[in-house]
């Protein structure tokens, strides 16, 4: 279980999902093994390691139903933008499968290497070349920076093709950083290297909403005040729907991925 949310949480801790939730530490390793096992099991119907890009990061895998794909889910991972890597992720895909869909996974390079504004060009790279893998309607689903990132897809810049932008249907920012600015003044700021402008113009709540499509912000009603206040933020900038998951923390709100009956994946199919 999380914090008591009446907590008043201030500065780094604020934005400290691992110290909030206790036993956070199992969550990664057993993602990592859960996820090699999926892919294991899926054999043929995963294409690992496509490119996007020229560094060795912009890689994305493609997950595929076992029929002809009626349309693409593309989920961005979270990792506050400096760790984490695709392969954690993979049997989250089972749910959109399940639905006989297909699931783009990329990878991004992390900071400090790279600043959140290049990583947000290379998802718009990503979403470009899978979609160019699978025709149909396109589902964009991030989880905490994920989250962030395919909310920044729907802004001016950067600009998605117009031929995918077209193909949107839903978009659904999990536990997103909608509003960068805050994190200018935290101790991960010593690698993510946001300056106040770059912050304001990584914000989605600040940006110009470039395309149209369908938008719910989702968030566990467990989590960070923070949290549940970045993904207020969001659904009040953008007019869109917001949905706080009872009892879900920052790390288990995105189960409802594995399960085509969920209520996450019915709102993610839902335009």
């Amino acid at each position: 279980m999380a914090k008591d949310m009446g907590q008043v949480v201030t500065g780094d801790a604020a934005y400290d999902n691992s110290g909030a939730v206790p036993g956070s530490e199992a969550f990664a390793p057993r993602w990592k093994a859960e996820a090699r096992a999926f892919r294991d099991r899926l054999g043929p119907r995963v294409r690992t390691a496509i490119p996007y890009g020229a560094t060795p990061r912009e890689k994305l895998d493609l997950f595929l139903p076992e029929g002809p794909p009626e349309g693409l889910v593309v989920f961005v991972h979270g990792g506050y933008w400096r760790s984490l890597h695709r392969h954690d992720w993979s049997h989250f895909a089972e749910g959109a499968l399940a639905r006989g869909h297909a699931v783009a996974m990329p990878s991004y390079s992390l900071a400090p290497k790279a600043r959140i504004s290049r990583i947000t060009l290379q998802i718009a790279r990503a979403i470009a070349v899978a979609a160019a893998e699978v025709p149909g309607p396109i589902r964009l689903v991030g989880h905490s920076a994920g989250g962030h990132l395919v909310a920044r897809m729907l802004c001016a810049d950067p600009m998605l093709p117009a031929g995918v932008v077209e193909r949107l249907a839903h978009v659904v920012p999990i536990s997103p950083v909608a509003d960068l600015r805050p994190l200018v003044q935290l101790k991960m700021n010593e690698d993510l290297r946001l300056t106040p402008d770059e912050a304001a113009m990584e914000s989605p709540i600040l940006c110009d909403v470039a395309h149209a499509a369908p938008v719910t912000v989702w968030v566990g009603g467990a989590e960070l005040p923070a949290f549940l206040d970045q993904a207020r933020a969001l659904s009040d900038a953008w007019d869109a729907p917001l949905v706080a998951e009872e009892a879900r923390h920052h790390f288990d709100v995105i189960d409802g991925l594995r399960s085509p009956d969920s209520a996450l994946m019915q709102t993610l199919f839902d335009d």
